[in-house]
């Protein structure tokens, strides 16, 4: 491959046939008699018919516009970056005649995400690429944006091509090669996409002019993508570090937590405090609404519930009266579950008061059974304070599992068979993971909420919290 090859010049076939023209008149046979009144014959024309060329264009423009068109209309329906960058990908690859490229995510302002998809190429290709330097393939359009296109169309036959470009073009095996930056009206710069031929080839005029029209819509989508995405990734970071970083270290106890976010934020809350002459405070609650409304009000109540807990700890009741009389005269408009435990290790007991929230789970080697709380209004919503708090004596073992309800929400089940469905995944879990709350967390949130249901986009957040008594 390294003698020159003249480059080829890609075609595309028009999707809408051509049309059928009506066919000059035929000359009269040669054994006919002429007529003295007949007209004189006229010539046949030898070329094409009057606007035949006129419709064969006119042709042409409607068969790329319902290509475009479709085009288009799939990747307006992608809601997420990822797929959305696999879509122009196999898009652009179709319009330019192309087997293989990659999208490079990288936008200019520098906040990211940064990422690399390839088609038609594993990882192994696309770290080979990565080590071409940055000039020599896509790297103008990425640092500066500049230009509109990037040509190789013969990367054996072109000096001063660097060497090891080409040394990778080899072993990927690929001759040619086709670069647009993605870059927004406004002059936002997302990153760039290449397609790679596998001969010397390049697309002819009209490839480029469909092509073009279609990334500079498509740098439009992904740039309201990308915005979508960083304000999840904004509402998760804030919601995570509303919650406690880590756990605490008690003794007699080990804990252990798992946090789901939906992808617009919500206002589930977990909390484990240590608390004066070896007691350990928990709680879970769940603040109505999403988004960041939620996620503030959720901070601003577990903190309260945190100082509640440090003076009058001990009496759970008295802690959520509290948080209640709080909520009810600062945020009249919002309600909030919760449930607040006292567990005092050594003696392996628990006092725990609830306000409608969902009873814990105790999980043993001789049972698995929901505790009996009181039933309980939301915070919010009490006229008065009337659920007394309940005991709980936990064996040698034993783990309690708080959980809020988007546990069993996302099931999608009626709540009677959710509590089935949690109840059974509580009593298959192996005897070698009853040892560990974190594989007792991670058993049963993969079983209630099996085939990725744990991570898959909802408004409801998911949170476990395991304790397990020694």
């Amino acid at each position: 491959m390294n003698a020159p090859h003249p480059p080829k010049v890609a075609g595309i076939d028009p999707a809408v046939p051509t049309p059928a023209h009506t066919v000059a008149p035929a000359p009269p046979s040669p054994g006919a008699d002429p007529s003295p009144d007949a007209a004189p014959a006229l010539p046949v024309p030898t070329g094409p018919a009057p606007g035949t060329l006129l419709q064969d264009r006119l042709a042409g423009w409607v068969s790329d516009l319902t290509t475009l068109h479709e085009l288009t209309e799939r990747l307006s329906r992608t809601d997420a970056l990822e797929p959305a960058l696999q879509e122009l990908l196999r898009a652009g690859s179709a319009l330019v005649g192309a087997r293989r490229g990659l999208v490079v995510l990288e936008p200019g302002d520098g906040l990211g995400p940064c990422t690399t998809i390839g088609l038609g190429l594993g990882r192994a290709d696309l770290g080979h690429i990565e080590t071409v330097p940055r000039g020599s393939l896509h790297g103008a359009l990425l640092d500066t944006g500049a230009g509109t296109e990037t040509v190789h169309a013969d990367l054996f036959a072109e000096d001063g091509l660097d060497p090891r470009h080409r040394e990778v073009a080899a072993r990927l095996g690929y001759a040619a090669s086709y670069a647009l930056p993605l870059v927004t009206e406004s002059a936002a710069r997302l990153g760039a996409v290449v397609w790679l031929y596998d001969e010397p080839a390049e697309p002819d005029e009209r490839r480029r002019h469909l092509i073009g029209l279609y990334v500079r819509h498509a740098a439009e989508h992904l740039a309201r993508l990308l915005e979508v995405e960083r304000t999840r990734a904004r509402l998760a970071t804030i919601a995570e570090e509303l919650l406690p970083s880590r756990l605490p270290r008690v003794a007699g106890v080990q804990l252990a937590a798992r946090h789901r976010t939906g992808p617009r934020g919500g206002g589930d809350w977990y909390d484990a405090l240590p608390l004066p002459d070896a007691a350990l405070g928990l709680s879970v609650g769940s603040v109505t609404g999403s988004g960041p409304s939620a996620v503030a009000a959720m901070g601003r109540l577990r903190a309260s519930l945190r100082a509640y807990a440090v003076m009058e700890g001990e009496d759970p009741v008295a802690v959520l009266s509290d948080l209640e009389l709080l909520l009810r005269l600062t945020e009249p408009a919002r309600s909030a579950t919760a449930l607040f435990a006292y567990c005092e290790p050594a003696l392996r007991k628990i006092t725990l008061a609830g306000a409608g929230h969902s009873p814990p789970l105790l999980i043993g080697e001789r049972r698995t059974e929901f505790a009996e709380t009181s039933v309980s209004a939301p915070l919010g919503m009490l006229a008065c304070w009337e659920a007394p708090s309940v005991e709980i004596q936990a064996e040698a073992g034993e783990t309690v599992l708080l959980y809020t309800d988007g546990l069993l929400h996302r099931t999608g089940d009626p709540m009677d068979r959710a509590f089935a469905r949690l109840h059974a995944a509580a009593a298959s879990i192996p005897r070698t993971l009853r040892r560990d709350p974190g594989a007792v967390a991670d058993h049963v949130l993969h079983t209630v909420l099996p085939d990725g249901l744990d991570t898959a986009d909802s408004e409801e957040d998911v949170i476990l919290l395991a304790a397990r008594f020694d």
